[in-house]
Parts: C-alpha cells; structure tokens; sequence
C-alpha cells in the first residue's frame, strides 16, 4: 500500500504565530535599545559619536555608523 501526501502547494496565508512572536521580539528589542540610549548622558552619546537626535533611528535600524 503506498503512503499519500497531503499537501498544499498554495502559501499559508493569515494568522501566524511565529509571526506574531517575532513582531512583539522585533519590538521590545527596539524599546530596550531606545531605553538604554536614552539613559546616557550627552557627553556619553557624544563619546560614541551620537546626539539624542539619533536615537529613534539607531532603535529602528535606519541608522548605522
């Protein structure tokens, strides 16, 4: 007797947990950077080459040095 596989070609679309695991990691990794940028001191920023300016953009990745 020969074994039939039942799969689907078509991509699974809709609701995802490993998605939605990865969205909430994606954004408290952010939150966290933000946080403990926000925490230095301006001469600190300054000593690694950034300005309070710089700091949302260094927690969503749209800025790197």
């Amino acid at each position: 007797m020969a074994a039939i596989a039942f799969r689907s070609a078509a991509p699974k679309t809709g609701f995802s947990l490993t998605s939605l695991v990865g969205s909430v990691v994606s954004w408290n990794d952010r939150r966290m950077t933000r946080n403990s940028l926000n925490q230095l001191s301006v001469s600190q920023l300054d000593d690694i080459g950034l300005v309070r300016g710089d700091i949302e953009d260094i927690a969503n990745g749209g800025l790197i040095r």
